[in-house]
């Protein structure tokens, strides 16, 4: 076996060389973005049935992966093999759908001998290929050109800025999909319930808050130190609800309140009622709001927690920043 040697300059430039011409085809991607390209939006968007996708070797990668994308983002879609259809999987395909087929080439016999079959259904034929006058881009009623100058392949042969260009494509498609159907965060989630976005999406504050003896409560009739004591017995929150005889949120009251109290008038403070020094109609979340909506208000005013209520307007728990510290990175990255 040959002995393999390389130096690390090489490899890096080498390396920048397939980004820059792979950057170079995302950039030409905007030439894609045509009447053609309109009209397979417009198609799309009314068919009544699924998006069926077909492409073969690499073309069939990005094709799963593109009909994954809409799939996932409110366009039914699902990946059908060429090969497999020769030999069957046509019956998948019922009137209605609209079929997406990829070959850079145009030239793929595997899809092409598929074709025929696909037009006597009356199925509209929308392709993704690299070369406008191709087999495939004339039987399509409507073809969608990639444009590359080359591939990064230093022999211009291995598939990899033509791939990048249609999977880049393909993601346009399914996100002006996205946009024109509606398709919101609450759609996502329901798609993907498993996820880790999607159990962000679908959590409430009631799953998430401290309730029970994590929850620091005391009524308007105590003093500051016993709001102390109860909020250094319930844990690290730093906090505490004040209520009326009626479990009612009257006020609040945090270490930060007891700081700027206590710089002002001293250990005297700790006597006093607990009404005298609380916060008056502090803000506050419903137990049924989204988990996303009360980080989004903890994040908007820069309080370490906010107190719980029921729909009757009772205490029954407190969220800290840090039990929403997954949402508050989701509004992070924004």
């Amino acid at each position: 076996m040959k002995k393999i040697t390389f130096s690390p300059s090489t490899i890096k430039r080498i390396a920048t060389h397939v980004l820059n011409i792979e950057t170079e085809a995302l950039q030409l991607s905007h030439k894609s973005i045509d009447a053609h390209f309109l009209k397979a939006v417009e198609a799309i968007a009314h068919c009544k049935g699924r998006v069926v996708v077909l492409g073969i070797g690499k073309s069939g990668i990005i094709g799963r992966k593109i009909s994954a994308t809409l799939a996932s983002t409110g366009t039914p879609s699902f990946f059908v093999h060429p090969v497999e259809a020769l030999h069957g999987d046509l019956g998948m395909i019922t009137p209605g759908d609209i079929i997406i087929a990829i070959s850079f080439s145009g030239q793929t016999e595997e899809i092409n001998k598929i074709l025929p079959s696909l037009e006597r259904q009356n199925l509209t034929i929308i392709s993704i290929t690299g070369h406008k006058h191709s087999k495939l881009a004339l039987m399509s009623d409507i073809a969608i050109t990639v444009h590359i100058d080359r591939e990064a392949c230093p022999y211009n042969l291995a598939p990899t800025a033509s791939t990048t260009a249609t999977l880049a494509v393909g993601d346009a498609l399914a996100v002006c999909l996205m946009e024109i159907k509606h398709f919101k965060k609450r759609d996502f989630a329901t798609f993907h319930p498993g996820g880790s976005l999607g159990k962000l999406l679908t959590q409430s504050v009631k799953d998430l808050m401290r309730k029970g003896r994590n929850n620091p409560v005391v009524t308007e009739k105590e003093t500051v130190q016993d709001a102390l004591f109860v909020m250094t017995k319930t844990g690290a929150v730093g906090a505490t609800s004040v209520v009326d005889k009626k479990g009612k949120l009257i006020g609040y009251f945090t270490d930060g309140d007891l700081r700027r109290i206590l710089q002002k008038e001293g250990g005297d403070v700790l006597r006093k009622n607990i009404t005298e020094v609380m916060t008056k109609n502090p803000y506050r979340l419903l137990d049924t709001l989204p988990a996303i909506e009360a980080a989004k208000m903890i994040h908007k005013t820069h309080v370490d927690n906010l107190p719980v209520l029921n729909k009757e307007g009772k205490v029954v728990g407190i969220i800290d920043e840090k039990d929403l510290i997954e949402f508050i990175a989701l509004l992070d990255k924004k």
